[in-house]
């Protein structure tokens, strides 16, 4: 069975939890500093999380990569048909894992998820589960996706970032999370460098013209159906082609 499949199959078989369930305080972790995966969630063993990791650094080290996704529940997520459609032809491969905060994705890039590798686009968005996992403000969940970014351009110094900024969440547009994003993402927009770091904030294109979310496109008000899904690869697919010229 193809390994993409079995992620997303088992993405769609943890969706259902909710991110405040997940919400739990970790005040020693930083999400600047590298962190291996140690909670054992209801969701997700630990055994399970070292799995997927060792599985993307067999990629990292025998697989040819030209496009490369990194990130946490959401790039992990991909509807399958929309990812054979727009991605899979282009060599591309899923880097993402259910729950990881920045200072996770920075262990795993320093743990193997680098490898032989050299895509020549890699496409960003992390940072969501900073808030709920570690309880960061914007300021510090910024720190910890400019901190991915430094990792990245080390490892892949010739490749282009496509950083997406972080989707908002919670069904309400009052929400306080919702004002929490929106600096967060100004913040990180001050990565962008022409032609090297490519900042886009497909965010609002997932909201209703009164700025909540519907459930048809996230159904937990958190994650992206496939719909939601849809919206996001007809919005970015083509800045990806662009990019990988």
């Amino acid at each position: 069975m193809n390994r993409h499949y079995l992620r997303w199959l088992q993405y769609f078989l943890l969706i259902g939890i909710c991110f405040s369930s997940a919400a739990i305080s970790q005040d020693s972790i930083s999400g600047s500093s590298p962190s291996k995966r140690t909670t054992e969630f209801s969701w997700m063993s630990v055994n399970t999380w070292d799995k997927m990791h060792a599985e993307d650094t067999l990629v990292a080290q025998y697989d040819q990569v030209d496009l490369l996704f990194v990130g946490d529940s959401i790039t992990a997520g991909w509807d399958w048909q929309i990812w054979q459609k727009n991605f899979a032809p282009l060599k591309a491969a899923n880097f993402g894992i259910v729950g990881d905060h920045t200072g996770n994705t920075l262990w795993r890039l320093q743990h193997g998820a680098i490898g032989n590798i050299k895509p020549k686009l890699i496409v960003v968005l992390i940072g969501v589960n900073n808030f709920g996992h570690l309880n960061e403000s914007p300021e510090q969940v910024a720190a910890g996706v400019g901190k991915v970014i430094q990792q990245l351009q080390l490892a892949w110094p010739n490749s282009k970032i496509l950083l997406n900024g972080v989707f908002p969440f919670d069904q309400d547009a009052k929400s306080p999370n919702r004002n929490k994003v929106k600096e967060l993402n100004k913040r990180i927009s001050k990565l962008h460098i022409k032609n090297t770091i490519i900042f886009k904030d497909y965010g609002p294109l997932l909201l209703e013209k009164d700025g909540s979310i519907s459930p048809d496109i996230m159904g937990d008000f958190l994650h992206p159906t496939a719909k939601g899904y849809q919206v996001w690869a007809d919005a970015m697919t083509p800045d990806i082609l662009e990019l990988m010229k």
